[in-house]
């Protein structure tokens, strides 16, 4: 059964940031990922990083969430994680991971493995 933390896109929730401070309501934390993750052409404030996780069906979650490919077509898709979908490795998902990097793949990869 999938971790009810692991994102479509394989990233674990429960090691997010993000998901860490809203869970702790951790300030600073929230103002360190902020400028973590904040750059020239995206800037993130410390108010933006409130999430309950990203398969949360009632919780809040990051702004960022709502503009996710990965996540909207996992979403219309209704997989619980991109492992499970017919079309696993689709370009959407293969753009995501040169940006998240292999971690997320690995996850991925055993869940399909193990199925």
């Amino acid at each position: 059964m999938p971790d009810l933390l692991l994102a479509a896109c394989g990233l674990s929730c429960a090691e997010c940031p993000a998901y860490i401070a809203t869970q702790t309501d951790d300030q600073e934390l929230r103002i360190k990922t902020a400028k973590e993750w904040s750059s020239d052409e995206f800037s993130v404030s410390p108010e933006d990083l409130v999430c309950d996780g990203c398969t949360t069906a009632a919780g809040r979650i990051w702004s960022w969430c709502n503009q996710c490919a990965v996540r909207a077509c996992a979403l219309t898709r209704q997989v619980a994680t991109c492992a499970t979908c017919p079309d696993y490795g689709c370009k959407t998902l293969e753009a995501f991971f040169q940006m998240a990097g292999d971690e997320a793949r690995r996850r991925l990869e055993a869940l399909r493995s193990s199925a």
